[in-house]
């Protein structure tokens, strides 16, 4: 049994190959389920910051500890952008993956 691919012209999976594409996919989505549930935990870290910010230190050593907090905040936030996108690039790989198998995609 083959599967045309669509667009792909004489090109043909077995039945075999498609099934093992989709079971790709499924890993994929894994995959990516868990790079989100990765920027979910830095959301959350990114919280918990949040919260220490806003104490209000009078101390010298205490606003220097705040601005060092608001640095690391930054770099949370970039990195919890970063992993967002991740999770999006990897959740439309897996759904390429479903395509190239002949199935039409979730």
């Amino acid at each position: 049994m083959t599967i045309e691919l669509a667009g792909a012209g004489p090109e043909s999976l077995t039945a075999d190959a498609a099934s093992a594409c989709l079971s790709r996919s499924g890993e994929v989505q894994e995959l990516a389920s868990r790079v989100a549930a990765c920027a979910e935990n830095v959301d959350a870290a990114l919280a918990q910051l949040a919260r220490l910010e806003l104490q209000t230190w009078q101390s010298p050593a205490g606003r220097a500890y705040r601005t060092a907090l608001s640095f690391q905040a930054a770099s949370l936030r970039s990195s919890r952008n970063a992993l967002q996108d991740a999770a999006a690039v990897v959740l439309r790989h897996a759904r390429h993956v479903v395509l190239s198998s002949g199935r039409p995609g979730y």
